[in-house]
């Protein structure tokens, strides 16, 4: 699933695949722009097909680099056909990313007065 996603030349082999796959996803996750295309294509619960220029006042150049960003780790999925372009949440990708997130923040923290 993020096999396409290389972290640079860090040792990410000295980590698991799921914190490989989590810090990929936030490093990803990290720009608002990407949150907001999620989002909207969240909210219109179906492939969105229509021009998300409109929609976010980004510049086309910058969409299309969100949206290959969120492409290459396989959260969004998308369909040319001839100039039209539609995009929609990949769900087995999307449920594997929440489950390791879930995994992640439901970890018992004991609170210390040490800090």
């Amino acid at each position: 699933m993020l096999n396409k996603v290389i972290m640079g030349v860090t040792k990410t082999n000295m980590y698991s695949v799921e914190q490989n796959e989590l810090a990929s996803l936030f490093k990803v996750l990290g720009h608002p722009a990407r949150i907001a295309i999620l989002q909207y294509i969240i909210d219109q619960k179906a492939c969105i097909c229509n021009d998300l220029v409109d929609e976010l006042g980004l510049a086309q150049a910058t969409i299309s680099q969100h949206l290959k960003e969120l492409k290459n780790i396989g959260i969004i999925k998308g369909t040319i056909e001839g100039k039209s372009v539609c995009y929609c949440i990949e769900e087995k990708v999307w449920k594997s990313f929440q489950e390791n997130f879930n995994t992640f923040f439901n970890q018992n923290v004991n609170i210390n007065e040490c800090c």
